[in-house]
């Protein structure tokens, strides 16, 4: 397709806005689309298939040099970042978004002040290779215009080349689950992980999952209602930046200011600023109260420093917490995580203050585990040498105890995991029959889906052939011993992920979001496998993987189906980034683990660093490990697992409220989302909640319905610009002040900048 014709192809917003309607007061479709001053305002997938993403393909080539190698280069940079995070005091993922334009993030003001042209990321590394080398029909030589040609010189850069290179960058981070537990081994058992648990088992746990979502495709993949709405940003920016050249100029402008300021202001919270990083008015009116009132607003209200707190009305100016799910996670999503946190914040002050559990005698905030004394609990203390609990070692030290925040977390992740299963099976059973049988007559009327029926579907065997593989080499290292976990134990991980897979992808592809659903996988290990807390962490990362992985590969699916990525590169490009990206991620976290050790094992960290993640999965192998003794009828802890019933009744009780009660089927309420909002942040900095609701508020609430232009052409742009600026920051700050390579820089301290926690809390 030539320029002229390309150019000719106007946005599909655009279309839409112009083409139906030019007034300015609000109007409404046949089909119950609302349009105010002539643009839509998206309501649902079939709404994003119609109007914000354009079923266009210019037939253009995916699978090339080009897009193999910015793929290979940018999952260095993906891998680091994405593990760096994990040793935050808040876990975030790095924004996929960002990925298509990482270039830009190094190299934007630069461009800026060179008047070079406005590009982004990949885009701008793409467009860069395209304009700045020969074209092959100016060499005379054949073979050297063969050359040229394989290596895409002087050739146009495309938008499915674009996605493939991201695609691989983003996949980088499908292994980091076994590198998690390499981590734990390292920290909390002082065994060294053998050359081939490390190479075979990061190949079967990185890549053990994809089967599923081979299988699964008719019902997670085809439907337009299966939108997977927090990879929207990706979607509409290949397409503005690939279909609508006419506008790029201004939007790069805009995306390169955005992106250049946010890494600029960055620099302050993260750094010499603090402060910014948690606002509380009221920490700043306790600063001169007694010790005993200055502890209680702590606890309600300080958050700015890893289990300080709950931080209610605690406003955070750190992006890199915030980041842009917020604008584009559906509405519906959002509503059901505020009335989550609102659960959290009652339950966590009534457990702490009743003092459940003991609460009083240990941290308000923590994943550790203790003694009941308060002191931390040495879990090398009750193990032998292969890794497994001695009972003689457990009589004279005791059982570990639990903070109660950390008892609720898990009873709600259990309440979400039995809420996922018999809500989606109450709610989605009709539709989802529906959508198979349309897959299955090719009937689906999606467009997008209709437009892939061109290109070859990836065999099934090829799935099998994959999963065969990992099977294999998961088997191997499972014989060897070293993971504690036996061969049976190994299978059984495989088929408890396989029961959970098809529920979470389900409800990722509507709500943009999932649930934790790992600890389903260690309730099972604990069972199965009383005594040894490392078959625990193996068991939950296999099967916890295959669950994973299903939705990440699904999720990629959907956006190739968006963009027109042929079935078989998506397929191989997915397989090729995530065992790369798993080799960068192991290396990272040898590196960090060996030069922050003392601080990960603290059971509080700091605002830079926490091993509250790693800690968390070593309280859960050896708490799980003890289940006859702590979670049975007779336990201390014995609600936890009760919580997968209680959480199977919430949807059957949500039924039948609405057949009692009609007008309550109109309202969005999904208790699984619900469920495991009311506890999902049981640990680490919580400054950002408050925050992430205004952008939420602001983006959904009042930007997507009053000014739908605006938030259709520069909602997702502006928050990828934010994201990225934030993360490429943080990403230079780790290894160059914050001590991620061995030495620390600490800003010198001052009001902004305290010595304790930031928001000038205890």
């Amino acid at each position: 397709m030539s320029k002229q014709q390309a150019d000719k192809i106007p946005n599909v917003v655009q279309t839409t806005s112009q083409d139906r309607h030019t007034g300015d007061a609000d109007s409404q479709e046949n089909d119950g689309t609302t349009h105010v001053k002539g643009h839509p305002v998206i309501r649902n997938g079939a709404d994003v298939s119609k109007y914000l993403v354009s079923d266009r393909d210019d037939g253009d080539a995916a699978l090339t040099f080009r897009s193999i190698l910015l793929g290979t280069a940018f999952t260095a940079l993906s891998s680091v970042i994405t593990m760096l995070y994990t040793f935050k005091p808040t876990q975030m993922q790095v924004s996929a978004v960002f990925l298509q334009r990482k270039i830009v993030h190094l190299t934007c003001i630069l461009l800026l002040s060179l008047k070079a042209r406005n590009i982004v990321l990949v885009y701008i590394a793409g467009e860069a290779w395209a304009l700045a080398t020969p074209r092959p029909d100016r060499v005379k030589w054949k073979w050297l215009r063969r050359v040229f040609r394989f290596l895409n010189l002087g050739q146009p850069f495309g938008i499915k080349e674009h996605v493939v290179a991201s695609l691989i960058a983003s996949s980088g981070n499908n292994g980091l689950s076994g590198v998690e537990i390499y981590a734990v081994e390292r920290l909390f058992y002082d065994r060294p992980v053998s050359a081939t648990t490390a190479v075979l088992g990061t190949f079967s746990i990185s890549l053990c999952g994809f089967v599923l979502a081979g299988v699964l495709r008719p019902l997670i993949v085809y439907p337009a209602e299966m939108v997977y709405w927090s990879t929207l940003p990706q979607v509409v920016l290949y397409q503005n930046l690939h279909f609508d050249q006419r506008e790029n100029r201004s939007r790069l402008i805009k995306f390169g200011w955005a992106l250049a300021i946010a890494a600029v202001w960055e620099v302050f919270p993260a750094y010499m600023v603090t402060w910014f990083g948690g606002i509380s008015i009221f920490c700043l009116a306790s600063m001169n109260a007694p010790s005993a009132t200055r502890r209680v607003f702590t606890t309600i209200f300080g958050g700015a420093s890893s289990n300080k707190g709950l931080g209610l009305l605690n406003f955070s100016l750190d992006w890199q917490y915030i980041q842009s799910g917020y604008l584009s996670l559906p509405l519906k999503q959002q509503l059901n995580s505020w009335i989550g946190y609102g659960i959290w914040y009652a339950a966590m002050l009534g457990l702490y203050y009743n003092n459940a559990w003991g609460a009083k005698s240990f941290p308000f905030m923590s994943t550790s585990l203790f003694n009941g004394n308060g002191t931390r609990f040495n879990t090398t203390s009750i193990l032998n040498g292969q890794g497994t609990i001695d009972p003689e070692k457990l009589d004279g030290v005791g059982l570990p105890h639990m903070t109660a925040t950390t008892v609720w977390g898990y009873f709600t992740a259990n309440l979400a995991i039995g809420a996922l299963i018999t809500h989606v099976l109450i709610f989605y059973g009709k539709d989802m029959a529906l959508a198979w049988k349309q897959a299955r007559s090719r009937a689906q009327p999606d467009p997008h889906y209709q437009a892939m029926l061109k290109y070859k579907e990836v065999p099934m065997w090829w799935y099998v052939a994959l999963f065969v593989l990992c099977f294999v080499a998961g088997l191997v290292v499972n014989i060897k011993g070293e993971t504690t976990l036996p061969a049976w134990g190994y299978i059984v991980s495989l088929l408890v992920g396989a029961f959970i897979a098809p529920f979470s992808c389900v409800l990722y592809g509507l709500y943009g979001t999932g649930i934790g659903t790992n600890q389903l996988s260690k309730m099972v290990a604990g069972a199965i496998h009383p005594g040894r807390p490392l078959a625990n962490l193996y068991f939950a990362s296999w099967s916890h993987q295959v669950i994973l992985l299903a939705v990440n590969l699904a999720n990629w699916l959907k956006v190739g189906q968006y963009t027109k990525i042929p079935h078989r590169i998506m397929f191989g490009t997915q397989v090729y980034g995530t065992l790369l990206g798993a080799g960068f991620n192991y290396a990272v976290m040898t590196t960090i683990v060996t030069n922050q050790r003392d601080v990960l094992l603290d059971p509080t960290g700091t605002n830079i660093w926490s091993g509250s993640t790693y800690q968390s999965l070593n309280s859960q192998a050896i708490t799980w490990a003890l289940a006859k003794q702590m979670y049975s009828a007779s336990g201390r802890y014995v609600l936890v697992p009760l919580g997968l019933l209680i959480g199977a009744a919430l949807p059957i009780l949500h039924w039948a409220l609405g057949r009692a009660f009609p007008r309550i089927r109109a309202w969005p309420i999904n208790t699984a989302i619900v469920s495991s909002f009311a506890g999902q942040v049981y640990y680490g900095n919580t400054s950002w909640i408050w925050s992430s609701i205004a952008v939420g508020v602001f983006s959904q609430l009042w930007l997507r319905r009053k000014l739908p232009r605006i938030y259709n052409k520069y909602n997702y742009l502006i928050g990828a610009a934010l994201d990225g600026g934030s993360q490429i920051v943080i990403f230079v700050l780790s290894f160059a002040v914050f001590g991620a390579s061995g030495q620390e820089h600490p800003f010198p301290t001052w009001w902004g900048n305290p010595a304790g926690s930031p928001d000038h809390c205890l």
